[in-house]
Order: structure tokens, then sequence, then C-alpha cells
């Protein structure tokens, strides 16, 4: 059976993400196609950090965008999903909707947070599979055997239009800036991802959901969950289609011919370390918003 540990590293190595307004050329079409088949409204900082190998992205999604159209990935990501919000509720995170009312928000400002993180929980899960095929190639020698399968037709994506807003730090105020200190500090990493950038929209709702998520965060029941997440993505990896022949040998000379293997593989790492726990709070998340 095909394993991987999962390890944070230490130290975090450094991220050189390639924002999408930098990303011209050939670079620009393939962020373009990535988009196109997760059906996702954002690139995630995974693929823009793997970007900036340029060699090795190209190579990496270009063997596993056939895979990643297939309906038995998309079949596979759902079902990952129903998994985690069913773990997610044992935690019993507060609904939040009647809160969010007593402060006035409207209900359509509530439907918009809710597309939002529909958006995210949608969208996390190929990316934290990109991230796991990546490590499995690079650590494990190890890519599933060439196999065709079926594309999926038609769209499985949120059929949502969500204005897609970040709060970057230095457009925030000074609440929220402390807020953003706070979760790389609980979660232990240099940066903030998107969902939390994008949540931060609205300052009044995220501050709430981040106090009611932060004591699960060093619960030894959060972190079982989430390690249990991370063997569930490592082992439905293993059993995708592979209707590109990628091997593990394409993946590692396209590594290697744009850094040392090492420190592709330490990014590689960090995001496949990290992307199970951001499902698992955007589930708390949503989570919080069922109707009350």
């Amino acid at each position: 059976m095909t394993t991987l540990e999962r390890v944070k590293p230490d130290p975090i190595p450094a991220i050189r993400p390639v924002p999408e307004y930098l990303a011209e050329g050939d670079l620009a079409a393939l962020y373009e196609d990535t988009k196109r088949v997760m059906q996702v409204p954002w690139m995630g900082v995974v693929a823009m950090a793997f970007a900036h190998y340029r060699t090795f992205y190209a190579t990496l999604w270009s063997g596993l965008s056939p895979m990643f159209e297939s309906g038995v990935f998309v079949d596979a990501c759902a079902a990952l999903r129903k998994e985690v919000e069913q773990s997610v509720a044992m935690l019993s995170p507060p609904l939040m909707t009647d809160r969010l009312r007593a402060i006035e928000y409207a209900p359509r400002e509530i439907d918009n947070i809710r597309d939002l993180i529909e958006t995210f929980s949608h969208g996390n899960f190929p990316y934290c599979m990109l991230a796991t095929f990546a490590r499995l190639a690079l650590e494990r020698d190890f890519v599933p055997p060439k196999s065709q399968t079926a594309p999926i037709v038609g769209r499985h994506a949120p059929d949502r239009s969500v204005p897609f807003v970040l709060m970057e730090a230095h457009h925030a105020d000074a609440p929220t800036r402390a807020l953003y200190d706070d979760i790389k500090a609980s979660l232990g990493l240099p940066f903030v991802n998107t969902d939390y950038r994008g949540l931060a929209r609205w300052p009044s709702y995220f501050s709430r959901a981040w106090d009611d998520l932060k004591p699960h965060i060093a619960a030894p029941g959060y972190e079982r969950m989430v390690s249990h997440l991370h063997d569930r993505f490592v082992k439905s990896a293993a059993a995708m289609p592979n209707p590109a022949g990628l091997t593990p040998e394409q993946v590692r000379d396209a590594a290697t011919s744009d850094a040392p293997l090492e420190d592709v593989i330490e990014v590689c790492r960090l995001f496949q370390w990290l992307l199970p726990g951001l499902i698992v709070n955007v589930a708390y998340f949503r989570h919080q918003l069922i109707e009350s």
C-alpha cells in the first residue's frame, strides 16, 4: 500500500508564488487551464508556488489535467468532502447565522459568505490532490499506472457567481492585521491562505468564525481528524487513473531542471501538510452557517 508521512517542513521553506497578474504567455495559459479544469475562480497559492518552478509545474499539470477532468477524480473529491463534513460536525461548530443577523447582516450578505465558502469547499480538494501527487512522484517514485477513463461531462463546481475579493494585509485595518498574525501564529505558517483573506472581506463575521475555530486547532481530536484526511487523500490519489501516462521520472527531471530537488520537495511537503487542515477549517466555517 502506498503511504506518505504527514510532514511539516522545519524550517518552513521560502515560497515564491507567481501571482496571476504577473503570469504572461505560456504561464498565463497554464493558469487559465488549471482554473478551467478544476472549475475554480482562483489560482491557489499551492499552484502559484509550484509555478515558481516553471518546468516542474508545466510537466506536472500537463500530466495530471486529463486525470483531473475525469469523472472518477471528481467523484473521489466529492466523497472526500462528504467524509470531512461529517467529521467536522462532531466538533459541534456553534451556529453563526443568528449572531450575524443580530449585528445587522442582511440575508444577501450571509448568502454571499456561504457562496464563497462553497467555492473554497469545492476547489480545495483538487488543489490538495495536486500537492499529494507532487509528493508521491518526487518522494515515493509513484504515480498510478497508465489507464484510460472517461472525462466528466458538464459542470461540477458550484453554480454561483461570487465576487472574488481578497482582503490583503496592506489593505486591512489594524484588527484584521492582528487577526492575520493570530492565524499565522496558530497555524505555524508565514502567510495567510486565500480562503482566510477572502472571508476577511467581512471582518466582523470572520473574527467571530476564527474565534470559534481556534480552540480546536491545538486539540488532539482536531489533529487526528486532519491526519486521517491526509491519509485518505494519499489512498485516493493512489487509486486514480493516469490517462496521460505521467511518470515519476518526468516529474523529477522537470523539478531538477528548475532547482535542487530537495527545495522543490520541501515546498510540496509544506502545502500537502497544510491543505488538509485548511479543508477541515473551511468545512467548520460552512457548518457554522447552516440555517438555524
